[in-house]
């Protein structure tokens, strides 16, 4: 198997993992061995702003992160997410902090899980919480569909559009684009 360069779990978060000589920072939060692989990755504000680039989304998901939990997120950063099929979800202030405070709590002794179908997040110290995410991408998501592969799902419709046009205003068929 053919590694990808450049090397994007290696370049997670880099400058926080390593320390100037290149050794493991192992204060930094992801090098701890309860949290090497964490598959949800629990943040803050403004999650995202800076590493807009895909790049920075596919570092994720090569150190296995599937979900992040944040206050808010960039939005090209969000929709980054989304394209690359990671899940993000933002939680409102009251219940980020009490969520945030749970995942301390527990200290990677036990799991957290999400539920995209339920639309829940459970685990230790208390109950379920929800979380709010737009029907299309939540259907993007269950489903690993890109943007190519939601119109794809409407490709009936999109050709009897077509066909109406077609026969209601035949003009546009023999158009030509003289741009060209």
């Amino acid at each position: 198997m053919r590694s990808l360069k450049p090397d994007y779990k290696a370049l997670l978060f880099m400058r926080a993992r390593r320390r100037d000589d290149g050794s493991e920072n192992p204060d930094f939060v992801l090098n701890q061995p309860q949290f090497r692989n964490p598959g949800i990755l629990v943040t803050g504000h403004n999650f995202g702003a800076g590493s807009s680039r895909e790049a920075a989304v596919w570092g994720m998901l090569a150190n296995n992160i599937r979900v992040i939990v944040a206050r808010s997120f960039a939005d090209i950063y969000r929709e980054n997410c989304l394209q690359n099929g990671l899940l993000p979800i933002v939680l409102a202030p009251a219940v980020a902090e009490a969520f945030e405070q749970r995942v301390i709590a527990a200290d990677g002794a036990a799991p957290f899980t999400v539920d995209l179908e339920t639309q829940t997040i459970s685990g230790p110290g208390g109950p379920d919480i929800t979380f709010a995410i737009a029907a299309a991408d939540r259907t993007r998501l269950l489903e690993g569909l890109d943007d190519i592969g939601l119109t794809l799902k409407h490709a009936d419709e999109i050709a009897s559009w077509e066909q109406r046009t077609a026969a209601g205003q035949p003009w546009l068929q023999a158009a030509v684009d003289r741009r060209l």
